[in-house]
Parts: C-alpha cells; structure tokens; sequence
C-alpha cells in the first residue's frame, strides 16, 4: 500500500521533518530526556505554533481536520528522532476522548488549551492485575452533586508527572470485569488527596503510579459507557504508536546500514558478508511489511469502517513483532555498542520496546484479533 498524500499533508510532513531536523537532532534529544522535567516546553510550543497539536482536531473543535492521518504522519516523524513530548497522551488520547465523549461546554473548555499548548493530559486507565483490559477496572467513584468522589490505584500512567489533567476511569457500579459500569472522570492533578509517585521509564520517558483517595472528578461521557470510548481511544492510540514505531525502524535500517559499509572485519566491511546482507534485507522487508499495515490501519481509522478494532489488534502485534526484529538485528549488527548511551540505535531499541507494551503487549493483540475474528 502507497498513500498518495494531498498537498497540505505533504506540506504538514515536510514543515515537521524541518522542525525535526533543526531543532531535534539526537544530542539535543538527550539533552532534553536528562533535563529535570525530562521533556522541552520550548519544544512543546513550537509543535503549537506549528499547528501539530492542532492537526488531529475537527474543524468544528478549532482543529485542522487532519484526522488519524495526520497523525500518522506527525507520528512517523517523531518516531525517526525520538521525540518524548507527549502528543499520543495529551492530543491523541485525551484529546481524542474529549472530543469524542465530552460534552460541547467540556470541548469548549479543555481542548483549546490543549491545541495552545498550554495543557497537558494523561490517561489513567491500567491497574495492578488488569493486563491490557480497560473493563477491568476496581477503582470506583460515587456521586456527590455534580461531580464524584474517585478512590483507587492506577498504575505505569506514561506522562503523568508532566500532565495538568487526568482521565481516570473508575467503576461506578458492577463487577471488577463487567464492561457495564466503567465511567470516565476529568481530575485535576493537583487536587487534594492525590498522590503521584513519578519514575522514568526504560525509553527515558516519566511515568508515575497513582493514588486517589476520596479525589474529586467531573464526569467525561456517559455514566457506565467508560469501556467503549477506551476501547475507540485505543485504536487510535494505536495507529499513532504504529507509525511512531515504523519511523523508528526506518532509522535503525538505515543506521545499520550506514555501518555495515563503515565497519570492517577481517579486513573487510561486514557489509560485504552475504550473511548479513541477508540480515539487513530482511529488516528491510520487516519495515515495508509494517509501513503498509501502518498506512492500512490510519486509512481505516480515516474512514471510520467496520472490523477497525480487529485491524487495530491486527497491525499492534504484527508491527510489534516486526519492530522487536528489527531492533534486536540493528543491536547484534552493531555489536556491544549498539547498547550504549552514545549511540542512538540503542536509544530505538528502547522505545521499541516500550511502544510494543503500551496499550497491550503483541501477545495479547493476537488474542484479541483472535477472538474479534471468531465473534465477527
């Protein structure tokens, strides 16, 4: 498969590879991840000013219209210089579920923030023991006039420490497994009885574990119709992941490359051994087999077409399974520095890593592609 991009996608593309390239370029990527907040907000606004935070919106919110599209091609960007600001968190999810199961005075308030750059968000929906699963949920909330009481845990909340906003989901009646009675709930991150204990993740992202004791929220959506809007979130969350994950492996094939007509063996450049040309063709084939399912599934998402959910599991497990194998060779052809910190396929290998666990591991997503394709 072979988008052909219309003229404002090509020029979004190209004004991000420009940003990218002259103010993103792999030390200054460091620089950023060892700073004390862990991400740029200088960065931040300029993804504002550029209109990126914008992008993914409907006109009708004060968005471009851009759609899962230009998502994707924002996404493939950031996957190619390892950008760690938080896009996916703060527009794709929580943005993307504001607008999707807000109410028009919750739009009219949060998003426009959000688009400024001036708000960040995060989605607070894994617990302890759920694996991957938004209806398990033993979080609850309890009305109290307009807004609701929230007590519970929430665990591995990826840009949390930098978030103003959470979306939590919490159980408002039923079992812990029963996909009725999960509802949505905005809080702020600096109420009272909130606790966030913060950690950096393996990919040099933040991430914190969360407690909420008798926490205030608002209600986002409909009371108990929680799991839907998740499950509407998540293959959106995907297709943005995916194509972060295929600008990734683009770089690690052409590092690779680049060092196998650099590096010599015996006297020779080890690109010129017939078994690891074979090697690098078959990364090559891995990330032209996950640049079509990527394309497949934003196109699908565009469209908004049956059976998306299935495509969405579909390419999260295969284009998971690809990114590890193009990971693992980049680091074995590399040798022992393919894993130090100076050297960026190291830095891919990491974030591959973390992208194959967010939001259900490959593993999990064959399941449920599975189980979607026997219920269909």
């Amino acid at each position: 498969m072979d988008i052909q991009f219309t003229e404002e996608q090509e020029l979004l593309r190209s004004s991000v590879q420009r940003l990218l390239r002259d103010r993103y370029d792999f030390d200054a990527r460091r620089k950023i991840v060892a700073s004390e907040e862990g991400f740029s907000r200088k960065q931040w606004a300029a993804f504002a000013e550029l209109g990126l935070l914008a992008a993914p919106f409907t006109e009708a919110v004060g968005g471009l219209g851009g759609g899962p599209l230009s998502t994707m091609i924002i996404m493939q960007e950031f996957g190619r210089h390892l950008v760690v600001e938080p896009f996916v968190e703060t527009v794709v999810v929580a943005g993307g579920l504001i607008e999707q199961a807000g109410s028009d005075q919750q739009k009219q308030s949060f998003i426009p923030d959000i688009v400024a750059g001036t708000k960040l968000w995060a989605l607070a929906w894994t617990e302890k023991g759920s694996r991957f699963d938004p209806a398990t949920v033993t979080t609850t909330a309890r009305r109290d006039g307009n807004d609701y009481i929230l007590t519970g845990e929430k665990t591995a909340v990826i840009s949390a420490p930098w978030s103003d906003y959470l979306i939590v989901s919490a159980r408002t009646s039923g079992h812990r497994h029963d996909r009725g009675g999960v509802s949505l709930f905005v809080v702020d991150c600096h109420a009272a009885n909130l606790d966030l204990q913060s950690f950096r993740t393996i990919d040099g992202r933040r991430a914190a574990e969360i407690s909420l004791r008798e926490v205030r929220g608002q209600l986002l959506g409909k009371e108990g119709e929680g799991v839907g809007a998740l499950e509407s979130c998540r293959d959106r969350a995907i297709g943005a992941l995916c194509a972060e994950a295929v600008g990734a492996m683009g770089e690690l094939n052409a590092a690779t490359l680049e060092y196998s007509k650099t590096r010599k063996q015996f006297g020779t450049t080890i690109g010129s051994f017939q078994v690891l040309q074979h090697r690098m063709v078959d990364m090559f084939i891995a990330h032209q087999e996950a640049l079509s399912l990527m394309q497949h599934l934003s196109l699908s998402l565009e469209s908004t077409e049956a059976g998306v959910s299935r495509l969405a599991s579909g390419a999260k497990s295969r284009i998971g399974y690809a990114g590890k194998f193009v990971a693992d060779q980049a680091v074995q052809l590399h040798g022992g520095m393919g894993m130090t910190d100076e050297l960026n396929v190291g830095h891919y290998f990491k974030r591959i890593s973390s992208i194959n666990i967010q939001f259900g591991d490959p593993a999990y997503h064959v399941l449920r592609f599975a189980q979607l394709d026997t219920a269909a």
